[in-house]
């Protein structure tokens, strides 16, 4: 009896890892006459040498090759008697008798098998009995389909169930290896719910069932039939998109995953989930290079997903170009198709920038202009108007690309004319997406005065206002946004054309007021639009005065300083601030102005928001309305009438003084009020702005100072206003303003504050003795404006740093 009946086969009698021995009883014993004697194998294709010696045919073939090589006599192996003939003679019996030996025994061997994987009880025996049909599986290929014939391919799906992890990991492995070159064994795999087992093995994180599991899916995915159905499990290109991309998996189950995720790619169905859990590349393969048909599947589907950025621009990078050309094409569906993709990509910064540079925008712009035979129906318009809305909102220079023939760009004349066109003349979801392109374009400071300068020779300004008022939330709101965009440059047009128009101002007014959702980013527009007009014009004014649009903001005002948040509540507030701040330009003027900021404490709002820390243009706005408030205190500061003398005193002049009155202020030389004459001194508001006149913004600086300056101007005492200055800490931080000359702007301010305050003797004789202060006002003398000069040689005068009788700047007056 020899140890092994087969190469590569296991000795029956003795297993120590499955704990269990079958007596060799069970099995039929091997004869001796069945062994080779080079090989200690049982023969397959016996030969007998001329002396009568039987071996197995390759054996006895490299027995002879080895000696004929090495020059050696031909002897046989056994006996070691040189050989007359090295003739071999096929053992015919021999062969069948071990055939049918065999056949026995694997009869045997499965019968034991069945047995044990139906009942499923006895661990040991479920285990052993996989064993065996792996040996038999290797031993010949043959034996493949006697498995099959013998049903044992369910049973063994059917203990991948088993409650022992031994057991389902020896099944999976089992069934791997009966399924290797097998197509007929792998479609009875793939019966019932086994893939869907299979599967529920992957997620098993490091385990021998999870690397078991993928290499038997590998080896399933290699027969094209069953991709479908391995696809078809929930979860399972997931699971195995997760598993290729891992760097904490066994190398060799992330290879086995990469390989069945390439396998699986044969069938369009699994390259969509594929697409859809983050495995892009077939689909891109696929629509570079598959049939027509495909490209146009593929390309469809590719509009269809939700992409992240990072993967937009990769998928811009490498098909952009390829969709751009299908876009040229003059099938319909395949153009719709290359839009809806195109319209997904570029709705990322990045990504549109790759296909601004692959060259989208000619065929684009053709697209959306194109009348006749070959144009767009109005659905794809939209989209290619939402491709073009994603690229401009892009930070590219729009006007060095070329859109079509003449060297036209997206921002000349004609182009944005015809685009003004299409605005009024299409339905309102094309409108909207134009009214976006245009927003994109004034947003940026390179191409907005070119879209300004088309708007103004077009003449579309009026009809652009009218949007105002259209019911579609979405289209009104970039409306909105466009004509903010170009308020800063169309100031006056727009103001003639809202004020022309009956009820466009009011129905702004009541966009900024609604709070049924909060602050929007359209009433932050539209606030912003109306804080851009220019604020000089009382025709506005006046007419916002009329509407109670002021009262309306002052309040939207407050519940925003109470804590009313908002994403948009910056812009918003920055915006409320600028609109409100407009009603002090009229107040010389219109009476109904200083009503209104006398009912509402307006003065006390701008001094309370001199304290918006992080919102410059709310400072600098406040400033520049109290300065504005301050400038007609003067005239709104009450002087009494002073008391009648008595009847003696009329007799006896001698025997009275002049009557006097208490509590004037010093300043204005009447009774004042934050309230009634706004007076900055009465309100607190000197040291607010003394304390702005180190901040980091120059114009904020420059508001702060020129407010401070209307406690110095002509028709108020100047000398008192230099001494409250002087008690806020402020002369300093006016001379370092002087020093610093930080803009011209500043220094003319500067310089004008600075002959003021040296009009007081004991100020004067403080600044003499700085010689720096000096320096400044005749570097002002000899290097400013003519007006400045002026000042800044009267300056001079008063520190006796210039000769009183020079005269210099009123000879040339």
């Amino acid at each position: 009896m020899a140890g092994n009946w087969d190469d590569g086969s296991m000795d029956l009698s003795s297993h120590s890892d499955d704990g269990y021995h079958y007596e060799r009883t069970r099995i039929e014993p091997i004869y001796d006459a069945f062994i080779c004697p080079l090989t200690k194998q049982v023969m397959r294709d016996p030969v007998s040498l001329e002396n009568g010696q039987t071996f197995e045919r390759s054996a006895i073939e490299k027995w002879f090759k080895e000696r004929r090589e090495n020059g050696r006599r031909m002897v046989c192996p056994l006996t070691l008697i040189e050989l007359k003939s090295t003739d071999l003679n096929p053992s015919i019996a021999l062969r069948h008798t071990i055939e049918e030996w065999d056949a026995r025994n694997v009869a045997t061997q499965l019968d034991m098998a069945r047995k044990s994987l139906s009942s499923g009880n006895d661990e040991n025996d479920t285990l052993l009995s996989l064993r065996i049909v792996q040996q038999l599986c290797l031993k010949s290929q043959s034996n493949k389909a006697v498995i099959r014939q013998a049903d044992l391919i369910p049973l063994i799906a059917a203990v991948l169930k088993s409650s022992s992890r031994r057991v389902r990991c020896r099944a999976l492995e089992t069934l791997r290896i009966v399924a290797e070159d097998d197509p007929e064994n792998k479609d009875i795999i793939a019966e019932g719910d086994t893939i869907r087992t299979i599967v529920k093995f992957l997620p098993h994180e490091r385990s021998k069932e999870r690397e078991e599991a993928v290499s038997l899916l590998y080896e399933l995915s290699n027969t094209e039939t069953l991709c479908e159905k391995i696809g078809a499990v929930q979860g399972a290109i997931l699971i195995l998109v997760g598993m290729s991309s891992s760097n904490s998996e066994n190398l060799l189950t992330v290879e086995k995953a990469e390989k069945t995720m390439v396998n699986l790619a044969k069938c369009e169905s699994n390259v969509r989930q594929m697409a859809e859990n983050g495995r892009l590349q077939p689909l891109l393969t696929l629509l570079l290079e598959g049939p027509p048909e495909t490209k146009l599947s593929m390309a469809a589907y590719l509009g269809e997903l939700v992409l992240n950025n990072d993967v937009k621009v990769i998928v811009a990078r490498t098909v952009g170009s390829s969709l751009i050309n299908i876009m040229r094409s003059n099938n319909m569906q395949s153009r719709e198709a290359a839009l809806k993709a195109l319209n997904q990509i570029s709705s990322y910064e990045a990504s549109a920038k790759v296909l601004i540079t692959a060259g989208i925008l000619p065929p684009l712009i053709k697209d959306l202009f194109t009348v006749g035979a070959n144009q767009l129906p109005m659905r794809l318009k939209e989209v290619s108007a939402t491709i073009l809305a994603n690229l401009v909102s892009s930070d590219y220079d729009f006007a060095s690309v070329a859109v079509g023939t003449g060297h036209n760009t997206l921002v000349s004349e004609d182009i944005v004319h015809k685009l003004l066109y299409l605005i009024n003349n299409t339905g309102p979801a094309i409108e909207c997406k134009l009214f976006q392109v245009l927003v994109g374009l004034t947003s940026s400071q390179t191409t907005v005065l070119s879209v300004v300068a088309a708007v103004k020779s077009s003449g579309a300004t009026s009809s652009l206002v009218q949007f105002i008022e259209v019911p579609q939330r979405d289209l009104r709101a970039a409306a909105i946004k466009l004509l903010q965009n170009l308020s800063p440059h169309m100031g006056q047009e727009l103001t003639e054309a809202l004020l022309t128009a009956t009820g466009l101002l009011g129905t702004l007014v009541r966009i900024i007021m609604d709070n049924n959702a909060g602050i929007t980013e359209e009433q932050a527009s539209a606030v912003s639009l109306l804080a851009e007009l220019p604020e000089r014009d009382t025709g506005l004014t006046r007419q916002m005065l009329s509407e109670d649009a002021f009262e309306m903001f002052n309040v939207r005002l407050f519940r925003i300083r109470q804590g009313e948040t908002s994403r948009f509540v910056t812009l918003f507030q920055e915006g409320l601030v600028r609109v409100l701040s407009r009603v002090t330009y009229v107040l010389p003027t219109e009476p109904r102005a200083v009503t209104f900021c006398v009912e509402n404490n307006l003065a006390s709002v701008f001094i309370d928001l001199l304290q918006a820390n992080g919102l410059d243009k709310v400072q600098l706005v406040s400033a520049t309305a109290l300065e504005n408030l301050s400038q007609v205190s003067k005239n709104l500061s009450k002087v009494p009438d002073l008391p009648k003398p008595g009847f003696c005193v009329t007799l006896f002049p001698c025997m009275g003084k002049e009557p006097g009155i208490t509590g004037l202020c010093k300043i204005h030389h009447g009774i004042c009020s934050l309230k009634e004459s706004f007076c900055l001194l009465e309100g607190q508001a000197v040291d607010r702005l003394v304390a702005l006149l180190d901040h980091t913004n120059e114009k904020v600086v420059e508001a702060s100072l020129a407010a401070l300056c209307t406690l110095l101007e002509d028709g108020v005492n100047i000398e008192e206003g230099v001494m409250v200055l002087l008690e806020a800490d402020g002369i300093k931080p006016v001379l370092d303003i002087l020093l610093e000359k930080r803009t011209d702007n500043l220094r003319r301010r500067s310089v004008w504050a600075v002959e003021r305050m040296l009009r007081t003797d004991e100020i004067a004789m403080e600044v003499a003795g700085n010689p720096n202060v000096g320096t400044a006002l005749v570097d002002a003398f000899q290097h400013a404006d003519y007006r400045t000069r002026q000042i800044a040689e009267r300056a001079l005068k008063h520190i006796d740093k210039m000769p009183s009788f020079s005269g210099i700047f009123s000879s040339l007056a």
